[in-house]
């Protein structure tokens, strides 16, 4: 499809919850996925970053994450577990707030529970960095943001270009 425009930080519709997405739906989620995709992209030809990226953020409030590590990953529906109580302290960016960084705090572990694109049940251990990305997409599926899990008010920074 194309690269769309991400929603930045200011904009309302960020907040918004997103809904489930239905089984009967999965056909055009094919298309939110290369759209997603390409907006990665694009972001990451422009930053050189950017590894995963929620629907809410191309303004499309549904339940839908797109990460691309070694290899593309679509999860639909996801729901997480986290695994023990153990935390780390981790410097936040994101694709709506270029250029900011913002200090929170994330599980170490966790599992993620999500439906492919044939519509089965998956569940994926995510541990260290992409538990921590994962919790961040997450984030988004439930209107909030990074800045929004600050440690504190002096939990935020600019990056050097």
């Amino acid at each position: 499809m194309a690269a769309k425009e991400i929603l930045l930080l200011g904009n309302e519709k960020l907040y918004n919850k997103s809904e489930v997405i239905k089984e009967e739906e999965l056909k055009d989620i094919k298309y939110i996925v290369e759209d997603l995709h390409d907006t990665m992209m694009n972001f990451r030809e422009k930053y050189n970053c950017g590894r995963a990226i929620a629907a809410p953020q191309i303004g499309v409030f549904k339940r839908l994450i797109y990460m691309n590590v070694d290899k593309p990953y679509i999860f639909i529906n996801p729901t997480l577990q986290f695994i023990g109580d153990e935390t780390m302290v981790v410097i936040d960016d994101c694709m709506s707030f270029p250029g900011l960084l913002v200090k929170v705090n994330r599980y170490k572990k966790c599992n993620i529970h999500y439906k492919d694109m044939e519509w089965k049940d998956c569940v994926l251990e995510l541990e260290d960095d992409l538990s921590e990305l994962i919790q961040h997409e997450y984030d988004h599926l439930d209107g909030i943001l990074a800045v929004m899990r600050a440690i504190d008010n002096k939990s935020f920074s600019v990056k050097n270009s």
